[in-house]
């Protein structure tokens, strides 16, 4: 399946008159089952993150803030899948680069926001509530928003900028920023320079405050006399590292290196990890470990019958 992108002519910049985004393969008939895969995890994802909104929207015991950062991050796994399937000109390329870089920091920030709720949950219980209290959590979530997205809008501007006069195969199944670059007879010298270090620092920043955070859990549950008390305690992070695991793992071995290691092949299919599969099975994760969530859901599944 092959996507074309057309650029629009921009001043004095000479662009190719399109784009051919090349996917994961440009073989016919590993097309239809990649596919068909594709569009089956992307429907899971939509239906399994729904029903998580959904599930803490209808139980009034899920009004929590762990589960307020969890309602959003399922939002935001929603739209980070979602906009990378379409078939787009050039300045949308542009606004898919944009909301793609946009949603996938988000979901970093998020994931460190929520584990410095279990921080606070488990080191120090007695200042939950006031500490978490629904100001603090709106604002934390605000706030990666917006970090996020003036992060992305930066890296579009620059990107922007560039001339595309050179081959017009992007080797990739969305518009990435690493691929854009690879096309551009500009000099990308700042924008790689500002991928590097700045978005170095938007991915690392979340992922230390997780590690900072797990590492005075881990101290805090060591305290905890006994071995049930301590697997306890613990359980209650198990879905959470999990998912960490699953985006940090692969996000970090695509984009925390200089350009010149940068490797087609391997990108692409790491890149799929985190945008399609972590995605899908974010909802599972954390519903099969949590009592209270498999109890959110089968009272919505009552409502439903």
């Amino acid at each position: 399946m092959f996507n074309f992108v057309k650029p629009m002519m921009r001043g004095n910049l000479s662009h190719m008159p399109e784009f051919l985004l090349l996917g994961l393969t440009s073989d016919p008939q590993n097309q239809q089952w990649l596919f068909a895969s594709f569009l089956a995890m992307y429907l899971v994802n939509v239906a399994g993150n729904s029903v998580i909104i959904a599930a803490i929207r209808g139980d009034a015991r899920l009004h929590t803030p762990m589960y307020f950062f969890l309602y959003n991050l399922s939002l935001v796994d929603i739209c980070f899948t979602t906009v990378i399937r379409k078939t787009i000109l050039f300045a949308q390329c542009l606004a898919q680069m944009y909301f793609f870089v946009a949603f996938g920091i988000t979901d970093s920030f998020l994931l460190a926001v929520m584990a410095i709720d279990r921080y606070v949950a488990i080191c120090n219980p007695l200042h939950y509530t006031t500490t978490m209290n629904p100001r603090r959590c709106l604002l934390l979530v605000i706030t990666s928003w917006l970090v996020s997205h003036l992060h992305s809008l930066t890296h579009t501007i620059l990107m922007a900028r560039l001339s595309f006069c050179g081959p017009n195969i992007i080797h990739h199944f969305f518009c990435d920023v690493q691929p854009l670059l690879m096309l551009s007879c500009s000099d990308t010298s700042v924008n790689e320079l500002l991928a590097f270090t700045e978005g170095s620092f938007v991915i690392m920043s979340p992922f230390l405050l997780i590690t900072i955070s797990y590492a005075y859990i881990a101290h805090a549950v060591l305290q905890v006399p006994s071995r049930r008390g301590r697997f306890k305690v613990f359980s209650t992070c198990g879905s959470h590292l999990t998912v960490v695991a699953l985006f940090y793992g692969t996000i970090i071995s695509v984009y925390i290196r200089p350009s010149s290691t940068y490797s087609v092949t391997k990108d692409r299919v790491v890149t799929v990890i985190y945008t399609v599969v972590t995605p899908m099975l974010n909802p599972f994760i954390y519903s099969l470990r949590n009592k209270d969530m498999k109890q959110a859901l089968h009272k919505l599944m009552r409502k439903m019958e």
